[in-house]
Order: structure tokens, then C-alpha cells, then sequence
């Protein structure tokens, strides 16, 4: 029986990391899902062009290096692709999230996202949680693992540092949030870098 793990990430290189460590470690490509915020149409601008092999795999990546690490994506998930979901913005998705987002249409769309992650076994309220974290320039990593391989899944997502999303969404209740909102304004490049300000981690 196969159960579902997730963590959201501030920086698309903390992400992109632990979906390394994952495929490295025997987990399906096919099972890892990803989801991350595009506000800045950096993956866009980069989509065909040749991908560095020498991109620094650290938080000080930026501008067109965010570009080509979202486009390196296509190396190790399946499915990469780009779209704009109402209250979110544009984004990058791969792996079985890209194909049901992109089967709902960006017209259908509407609240997609959360929808798409309730049918990847996870609950309403996290998936709130998670489109929220998205939309502020968050990027998501889900995956669907057998249940005797969910603890070692845990283990490497933690190990990079992901969102403490209790601590997270308390925060967000404080400054008057109350539940995502599919007709939101997406959030500005701007408000993204106002959110990365240093956050509560989780321990290595």
C-alpha cells in the first residue's frame, strides 16, 4: 500500500535537491511529484535553450540560473511543464501533478491546484496549505512511496531544510490569512522575495 509524503521548500535548490537524493535512492521518477513558483517567467524565458552543467547547486542561485534549474528538472522528473493557475500564477510543475494540471486547462483551473493535490492522497486542509506556500513563491515536492519506504522518504525531504508548516501557517493565521483563495491577486515577484526572509526550519 502506497501513502503520500510532502514538503514544501523556500528555495527551488533545497527542492530540486531533495528530489536528487530521492532518485538516487531507488524512489520512481514517476512518483515524485513537483511543484514550484515561476512569478518571474524565469523558467519560461529559458525553456529550449541549453542547460548548464556547472550550475551551483546553493540558495545564492538566482535569475537565469533559476531558469536553467528549473529547466534541468526535465533530467530528473517526468512530464515538465509550465502554467498559470488562477490565484497562484505561473508555475512549474513535473511528474504526475504537471499531467493533472495540464489536463484541467488553464481556464479550468481555477483551484486546480488543490484538487491536484488531494488526489495525490493528500488532505484538504494541507493542500491548502501547500497552494498557499506555492503561490508565495514556495516550491512543492510530493511522493507517492510504498509505506515501508515513507520513513527513509521523510528523512532525505528533512534533511534539506523544508518549511516547518505548522509554525508556517500559524504565521500566516497572524497576519490575518485565513484559507487559500483561488481568486487571490497571484503574488508579486516582490512579495516572493519579502517571504524569503530567514523562516523557521526544521533541524538537519
Amino acid at each position: 500500500m502506497k501513502t503520500t509524503v510532502s514538503a514544501l521548500y523556500d528555495t527551488q535548490t533545497d527542492a530540486v535537491n531533495a528530489v536528487r537524493a530521492l532518485t538516487e535512492g531507488g524512489i520512481m521518477r514517476s512518483d515524485i511529484s513537483m511543484v514550484a513558483s515561476d512569478a518571474a517567467g524565469e523558467y519560461v524565458r529559458y525553456q529550449g535553450q541549453t542547460i548548464p552543467d556547472d550550475i551551483p547547486m546553493d540558495d545564492t542561485i538566482g535569475g537565469a540560473a533559476s531558469g536553467a534549474l528549473l529547466g534541468g528538472l526535465g533530467g530528473l522528473l517526468i512530464g515538465l511543464a509550465a502554467v498559470a493557475i488562477p490565484g497562484v500564477g505561473p508555475i512549474v510543475a513535473a511528474g504526475p501533478i504537471a499531467a493533472a494540471l495540464m489536463g484541467a486547462g488553464v481556464g479550468a483551473a481555477t483551484g486546480g491546484i488543490v484538487g491536484a493535490l488531494i488526489d495525490l492522497g493528500i488532505d484538504e486542509d494541507h493542500a491548502g496549505y501547500y497552494a498557499e506556500g506555492v503561490r508565495r513563491g514556495g516550491t512543492l515536492v510530493t511522493v507517492h512511496v510504498e509505506e515501508n519506504r515513507a520513513g527513509w522518504v521523510t528523512e532525505v525531504l528533512d534533511r534539506y531544510g523544508p518549511v516547518d508548516m505548522e509554525g508556517r501557517v500559524e504565521t500566516w493565521h497572524d497576519q490575518g490569512w485565513t484559507a487559500y483563495d483561488p481568486d487571490a491577486d497571484p503574488y508579486t515577484v516582490e512579495q516572493i522575495e519579502r517571504e524569503r526572509l530567514p523562516r523557521e526550519r526544521l533541524p538537519y
